[in-house]
């Protein structure tokens, strides 16, 4: 078994809250920022808001059960952490989760 099969991400969260400069808009087009909830977008329009370093769209408890709330229409920011890759190494372990 491989390490990214070994890491379930519904039981981790660690990168939708390990840094509010994370999940910063970059390749999306207006069409798919706009079907995102408002109140899951920053003030500034260029990412998604967090509370604290947390991802506003993050429900649950941290490496215990979490789910996006806007998963189908994440941006690509949150597209590309996959698990096991070195943006979910890092988060996990900053949350003491390695």
């Amino acid at each position: 078994m491989t390490l990214s099969t070994e890491l379930d991400c519904q039981a981790c969260g660690a990168c939708c809250s390990y840094s509010s400069e994370w999940p910063r808009f970059s390749t999306e087009s207006e069409e798919d920022l706009d079907l995102l909830p408002v109140h899951f977008v920053a003030a500034d329009q260029f990412g998604m808001r967090c509370d604290g370093e947390r991802c506003s769209a993050l429900s649950g408890t941290v490496g215990s059960d979490v789910s996006c709330m806007v998963y189908d229409i994440r941006p690509d920011v949150c597209r590309a952490c996959l698990p096991g890759d070195d943006a979910c190494l890092m988060a996990r372990t900053a949350h003491g989760l390695m």
